[in-house]
C-alpha cells in the first residue's frame, strides 16, 4: 500500500483563520431613540437625567455600539455624554452598528500583529466560518499582507482562491 503525504501540510503555506482573533464578550447596542422626545427630538435635560439615572455597570465588560435608529437629529455631544459614561465599564465603545464594532475591533486586533512572521511566506487567509467577521477584516489583513507576503491565497487548502502573488526579481 502506498503512503498517503499531505502535500498541503509540506507546502509551507501558512493558514490565517481571522476567526481566531474573534475578541470573546457580549455584542450591545445602545439605541439613542429610546430616549427622544416624541421619538423625534433629544431634550438636553431630560437626557442628562437619563445619564445621571442609569445604571452603566450592566454594560460591564461589553462590547456597545451607539447608535440612532430614529430619523432624528441627534447632536454629536450626546454620543460624547455616553461613551464618557459607559468608558469605565466596557471592553469597548463606537459609534455605529454591531458591524462597525466588529470592524473597528478587527482593525485594531490586526494592526497589533507581528507581521514578520509572515515575511515571504505563502499565506492563505481562511474564509467560511461561525462567527460574524466582518468582510472589512479581510480586506485589512490581506492589505497588510500585501508588501511582504510571497503570495496571499483565500479559501480552504483544497480550494485556494490565488488573489497575490510576489513579482519575480530579476
Amino acid at each position: 500500500m502506498k503512503e498517503i503525504i499531505n502535500k498541503v501540510a509540506l507546502s509551507g503555506i501558512i493558514t490565517i483563520d481571522l476567526e481566531a482573533f474573534y475578541p470573546q464578550g457580549n455584542r450591545v447596542v445602545l439605541d439613542i431613540k429610546e430616549h427622544l422626545f416624541q421619538g423625534l427630538i433629544l431634550k438636553e435635560k431630560d437626557f442628562r437625567e437619563f445619564i445621571k439615572n442609569e445604571d452603566w455597570s450592566k454594560y460591564s465588560e461589553k462590547y456597545v455600539a451607539l447608535i440612532c435608529s430614529a430619523d432624528a437629529v441627534v447632536p454629536t455631544w450626546a454620543y460624547m455624554l455616553l461613551a464618557i459614561q459607559l468608558e469605565p465599564y466596557v471592553k469597548r465603545v463606537v459609534f455605529g452598528d454591531l458591524e462597525t464594532l466588529e470592524t473597528i475591533l478587527y482593525n485594531e486586533i490586526l494592526n497589533k500583529l507581528n507581521l514578520d512572521e509572515y515575511k515571504d511566506a505563502r499565506i492563505v487567509i481562511k474564509g467560511c466560518g461561525h462567527l460574524p467577521v466582518p468582510k472589512a477584516a479581510y480586506v485589512e489583513i490581506t492589505r497588510l499582507l500585501r508588501p511582504i507576503a510571497k503570495s496571499v491565497m483565500y479559501g480552504e487548502a483544497c480550494s485556494m482562491v490565488p488573489l497575490y502573488k510576489q513579482p519575480k526579481q530579476i
